[in-house]
């Protein structure tokens, strides 16, 4: 049988050594050629001299949720802030459809036309399941992109509340000491929780657009009360008519609110950013605005004011993530979500008793 066996033809041939997926020589180029990570006084000084690719790089290092990211994020910001400050921060805001990149795209190419240095740090939504982000602003921004005065940076959101990165603010001073001298911050959407960009700004834009129904109830009345400024967008063609009626309407609503500590009146006003109409309008009274602030003492008020906000921002959120990082309480936290779902205690309850714990165990 065994003879029968080594004379048939179906017998199989020692095949060809299998080869590796990736030459190891490449590999070994790769790993030589690889960049070290650029020192703190690599990225303070490429900042300082108005690198985009060290900005960006720094950026990026901000938002990392790496450890070894954090610390070396936190010691480039402190030696940047002495040069940071000296820029005009302003937040724009809108309704879904507003044209909100394209007011920024058209706005931003008057600005930098005129000598200015331009940030924009817009904001993209993340998916509430995914995570993830498209982070297309830039795509639809293509000729502000191209501008050399011009420093575009998309980031998630990443969940955080008003739809504003929870790194941007460390990226504004970043950018500031890039030697950006205007700095836009676009968000999301509208919502209660803008609070959060207008702890950040000098100047809060709302952008609306007219025939969008009521304009006094399309919107809360606590943005409104926010804004330094309402811009009804998409003034132009069949529009203009209804965006005049709109301007009136909102600046007649303004009036009704208690007077602003800044000592300025909000206005409204009209612009068309495809036609690029009454864009100039809009950055004379921003001007305006800073030069009356700055004067009476409120615009140095309020930045004192942001820097206290956020150092308490940044304590409620390293307690947060020490307690939902801590060993002991994640076995802890299953238990109690399962005698809240069953009605065993109430979730103020367990709230409170696994905060106790949090408390012991440090």
């Amino acid at each position: 049988m065994d003879n029968l066996l080594e004379k048939s033809a179906l017998t199989v041939n020692p095949g060809v050594e299998q080869q590796p997926f990736v030459n190891p020589e490449a590999l070994m180029r790769i790993k030589k050629n690889r960049k070290k990570p650029l020192t703190v006084e690599q990225f303070v000084d490429g900042i300082s001299e108005g690198n985009i690719t060290v900005l960006s790089k720094a950026i990026t290092m901000v938002e990392s949720l790496l450890d070894e990211h954090h610390a070396t994020s936190q010691s480039v910001i402190e030696k940047c802030l002495p040069k940071s400050g000296k820029s005009i921060r302003i937040g724009i805001t809108g309704v879904p459809g507003a044209g909100k990149s394209t007011f920024i795209e058209s706005f931003g190419k008057m600005i930098t036309s005129s000598g200015h240095k331009l940030a924009v740090l817009a904001i993209d939504p993340s998916s509430e399941r995914s995570k993830g982000s498209i982070l297309g602003d830039k795509t639809r921004m293509v000729e502000l992109g191209c501008d050399p005065n011009a420093f575009i940076r998309p980031s998630p959101s990443a969940g955080s509340l008003g739809g504003v990165a929870r790194k941007t603010r460390e990226s504004v001073i970043l950018c500031e000491a890039a030697g950006f001298d205007v700095i836009f911050i676009e968000t999301v959407g509208v919502g209660q929780s803008e609070t959060a960009v207008h702890s950040m700004v000098d100047f809060f834009l709302l952008l609306m657009i007219p025939g969008a129904g009521d304009e006094l109830q399309g919107i809360k009345r606590g943005i409104m009360e926010m804004a330094n400024m309402i811009v009804i967008n998409k003034a132009d063609g069949n529009n203009h008519d209804r965006a005049m009626q709109a301007k009136a309407q909102y600046q007649s609503a303004m009036h009704l609110f208690p007077p602003p500590a800044s000592g300025w009146l909000p206005k409204a006003m009209t612009v068309s950013s495809i036609e690029k109409t009454g864009l100039e309008n809009v950055w004379t009274s921003i001007e305006e605005y800073i030069s009356v602030t700055k004067n009476n003492g409120f615009f140095a008020s309020s930045r004192r004011e942001q820097t206290k906000f956020w150092m308490y921002e940044a304590i409620n959120e390293a307690l947060q993530n020490n307690f939902y990082s801590n060993p002991l309480l994640k076995p802890m936290l299953a238990g109690y979500e399962e005698r809240v779902e069953k009605n065993e205690i109430s979730s103020f309850v367990a709230a409170r008793e696994l905060l106790d714990r949090f408390y012991e165990l440090r």
